[in-house]
């Protein structure tokens, strides 16, 4: 059992280990084993040369680049460098075993097989292996195992960025950046001397990198950071001394996890979700790092923003940092003293944030007593694509004889005067601010709303800060001289709560909607984040199983759940285009805050079912598309081939995905935590939700006969069959969960 053991875990080492040991080692008694071989291909009714029982341990021989050549002349049809069943080839290559020397040979079959192989083929390239032996099992390995590996072993590190000497060209890079100039430049926090000081000697030591070093004046004000949008730059993060091999004091950034793509910055929400799926995978000390660069961005720039460039300075995200905080202490093994003043610091900066932000103006509205979306930033928002805004300014270019660009030059430069356009912008820096960037929801009216999302998660701060002073640190913290006890947070969170269930709460309609503050009134707009109030605890018992029974089901499809409900998005036409953060698109935020959510009221069987659903999409994508995992999907028809704003990122990739996306790994990760093993078995075959659940209905369940039943009717008994069904076998099943990533999150506050 032990040799079996050991043989698997090399079948499926990770890419770095698979490629330098055992027969593919680069020492000499190996070197005549891998010596190339002549391919041939195999027709379909060819008979193959070996016993069945050869196939547990079959190998392939391959000279990779030769391998790689003819497999996309004969495979990739269209030319994108992946293998897809969206191209034409045969779907079938024939190589030669190891055991032989190449003599017998073997056929790989089919979309899945070939493109691991073609995978592979790049991975052993990327190690600097000529010729590689290479295992079967690892072509045609549980695509859940072997996704879930590639995330752990693969994605993340491909994700890894860090700012410092050996980081910066790697992080400079800036997709989004539109201007004239594209010259690298890191912009230091007013007073950081030392950092300062490293990042002028990187300067002239690396004369290569072009690297323009700038300190940000002390009082980082709106008008400032529009005058350097034609000079953007990345924004300094935390540093570590670091004593070098000719013993020299000099300096390291500390790591973090971007989301991948075009979005090459640490980023506000994304880093929560990506901490998450971090903590699964046991990567803690990244995902400390992560929160330490959260602290330095609070003590410095005044919040956690929206990523660290210079022109997100005047903007902040959705905010997830005390729940962040708690992950990564619970998960900490350093000495309890060490680790409660590290959770010290935090804290610290969490209620500066707090303070400062989100319950100060412009974002605290003193009229409802809920916060709002709101940032201080004037002018167009740089980071766009060049035509985004074309259609807004057109008609008031038109008015004036002038070309959009021409309009847009007088605007930025205050030449011309425009409320309107003052407004519209307004709005659109607070859509993004909220992260949805962007969705109807919000459309010229973001800034108006005191939304669910957002009094939800600092619901969660006031109570996670009053948990951690009463249990952590004995209801007794003093911070600058001030002594924090933990009843007033809990009495912020309770009046809180009084005010989301006055003006968001819907009592009729069994759902959370946002408060227009300029109308004062609610918004008829149905968002998914209404379930955040079950992630963050503030609903009671009676408003989660109003939400559950009503509204679930108004959002849950074939691949999860939806951003909002079809009726409220409304038509869509040539004018009125799809916007990614509606319907019918998901993604993993919400399917995460949902599934927690249905976790901490009991109700474990949905969270199951909607956690398949999702990774059932992402599998099938996986399984189909050369191992894709994209930033998004049409959760309706399971796609992430979408025309939509912005398109989709995590698609652009040759032969192998080194970086998946960051917060739609970690929705991997967690979601299968919360699968029994039967699901997880299911998931691994690819079977379809809609075949799952309704093969577990019909096995356990007498048809109910549609001629004497409503269609209404029928459909709400068949729901109920599947409720009951599903939380018996949750029952059964439930041993299977890893209690390590789902036990933590706080109980709702009586």
């Amino acid at each position: 059992m032990g040799d079996k053991d050991t043989a698997s875990n090399y079948v499926f080492a990770d890419s770095k280990i698979y490629y330098s040991t055992g027969s593919n080692s680069f020492n000499a008694s190996n070197a005549r084993q891998v010596r190339s071989f002549a391919m041939s291909h195999m027709s379909n009714n060819q008979q193959k040369t070996a016993c069945p029982s050869d196939r547990t341990t079959r190998k392939r021989r391959a000279s990779h680049e030769e391998t790689k050549r003819l497999l996309l002349e004969q495979e990739d049809t269209d030319g994108d460098f992946q293998i897809t069943i969206h191209d034409s080839g045969p779907k079938t290559i024939s190589v030669g075993t190891a055991d032989s020397d190449g003599y017998r040979k073997f056929e790989i079959r089919g979309t899945y097989q070939l493109s691991n192989l073609l995978q592979e083929l790049a991975l052993a390239a990327g190690h600097g292996r000529k010729h590689v032996v290479l295992d079967e099992a690892r072509l045609n390995e549980n695509p859940v195992d072997r996704l879930s590996r590639m995330i752990r072993n693969l994605f993340w590190d491909g994700l890894t960025r860090r700012i410092d000497a050996e980081g910066l060209e790697a992080i400079c890079a800036d997709p989004k950046n539109r201007t004239a100039d594209h010259s690298p430049r890191i912009y230091i926090p007013y007073g950081e001397v030392e950092t300062f000081s490293y990042y002028k000697l990187v300067a002239e030591t690396r004369p290569h990198l072009k690297l323009e070093v700038e300190m940000l004046p002390k009082d980082i004000t709106p008008e400032y950071v529009k005058s350097i949008n034609d000079r953007p730059g990345i924004l300094s993060l935390a540093m570590r001394k670091h004593i070098d091999d000719q013993k020299n004091v000099t300096f390291k950034g500390v790591p973090f996890i971007v989301p991948g793509g075009r979005f090459n910055e640490m980023y506000g929400w994304d880093s929560y979700f990506e901490i998450l799926g971090l903590a699964v995978d046991t990567r803690i000390d990244m995902a400390k790092g992560m929160v330490d660069n959260f602290v330095y961005e609070i003590t410095h720039y005044g919040k956690i923003l929206n990523a660290n460039r210079s022109y997100y300075l005047t903007r902040s995200q959705p905010p997830f940092f005390t729940d962040m905080a708690i992950k990564v202490y619970e998960r900490l093994t350093d000495e309890e003293e060490s680790k409660k003043e590290w959770l010290k610091v935090v804290v610290r900066a969490a209620i500066k944030e707090y303070r400062t932000v989100w319950m100060s103006k412009p974002r605290y509205d003193p009229i409802t007593g809920l916060s709002r979306f709101h940032p201080t930033g004037l002018g167009i928002p740089p980071e766009t694509e060049a035509s985004h805004f074309d259609h807004v300014i057109l008609p008031y270019a038109k008015r004036l004889g002038l070309t959009i660009k021409e309009y847009a030059a007088k605007y930025q430069a205050l030449e011309i005067q425009e409320p309107e356009l003052d407004s519209y912008f307004l709005h659109d820096r607070a859509v993004r601010e909220s992260g949805h960037d962007t969705t109807y929801r919000f459309d010229k009216r973001c800034a108006n709303l005191v939304t669910i999302d957002l009094n939800s998660l600092l619901y969660k701060y006031e109570v996670d800060i009053g948990e951690i002073i009463s249990k952590i640190f004995d209801d007794n913290l003093e911070i600058d001289g001030i002594i924090e006890t933990s009843e007033p947070w809990f009495e912020r969170a309770l009046a809180r709560k009084e005010k989301i269930n006055k003006y968001l709460w819907n009592e009729e309609k069994c759902l959370y909607y946002d408060y227009d503050i300029s109308q004062q009134k609610q918004s008829i707009y149905e968002s998914v984040t209404a379930f955040w109030a079950l992630w963050a605890g503030c609903a009671s018992q009676e408003q989660a199983e109003k939400l559950v029974k009503v509204s679930l089901p108004k959002f849950e499809v074939l691949g999860g759940l939806v951003s909002g409900t079809e009726d409220s998005r409304g038509s869509i036409t040539l004018d009125r285009p799809n916007r990614q953060w509606d319907y019918p698109f998901g993604w993993a935020p919400h399917q995460i805050m949902a599934w927690r959510g249905l976790e901490n009221y009991g109700f474990m069987s949905d969270a199951r079912r909607l956690a398949y659903r999702w990774l059932f999409t992402i599998t099938k994508s996986f399984v189909d598309f050369n191992g894709v995992v994209p930033e998004k999907y049409d959760v309706v028809t399971l796609s992430h081939l979408l025309k939509v704003e912005y398109g989709n990122v995590g698609v652009d990739f040759k032969f192998v995905p080194r970086e998946g996306f960051g917060w739609m790994n970690a929705s991997y990760q967690v979601g299968l935590s919360y699968l029994t093993s039967h699901m997880r078995r299911a998931l691994g075959a690819c079977t379809s939700p809609e075949v799952f659940f309704k093969h577990k209905i019909a096995r356990d369940v007498p048809a109910v006969p549609l001629e004497n039943t409503s269609i209404t009717e029928h459909k709400r008994l068949k729901a109920l069959v599947l409720e009951i069904d599903q939380n018996l076998s949750s029952v059964s099943d439930s041993s299977t969960l890893d209690s390590t990533v789902i036990k933590d999150d706080t109980l709702p506050v009586k």
